[in-house]
């Protein structure tokens, strides 16, 4: 199993910064990377950023040169740095361990308990 914990969620105003950490443990080998995702209220969970195991980066249109994934492997912690948040991106954002899945990448089974973000004036 793989544990998961987000932290560094808060609120900010329109056009601030926040950034989200997100530590892993348990048996990572099977882990292929580690995905943000976010859930707005009442709207379903969609993909915001993920990162491999080999430092390769991908990122949803809606966040592309706003948002910066990373990752320290001797923490075994991923980090989202967002900047020029909007207040359509308030939400619990989750980091999820994706999984291999052919040549590609897949969310996997295992989930943090989430960290809320709330843009607001």
């Amino acid at each position: 199993q793989v544990q998961l914990a987000e932290s560094g969620g808060g609120v900010v105003q329109p056009g601030g910064s926040l950034r989200l950490s997100c530590s892993a443990s348990g048996s990572m080998d099977s882990m292929s990377g580690i995905g943000w995702y976010r859930q707005p209220p009442a709207k379903e969970r969609e993909l915001v950023a993920y990162i491999t195991r080999g430092g390769s980066t991908q990122y949803a249109d809606f966040v592309l040169g706003r948002f910066t994934i990373s990752k320290d492997n001797a923490k075994n912690t991923v980090y989202q740095q967002m900047d020029n948040l909007k207040v359509e991106e308030t939400a619990v954002y989750f980091c999820n361990a994706l999984r291999q899945a052919g040549l590609g990448h897949e969310r996997g089974a295992y989930w943090g308990q989430g960290t809320q973000v709330t843009v607001s004036s």
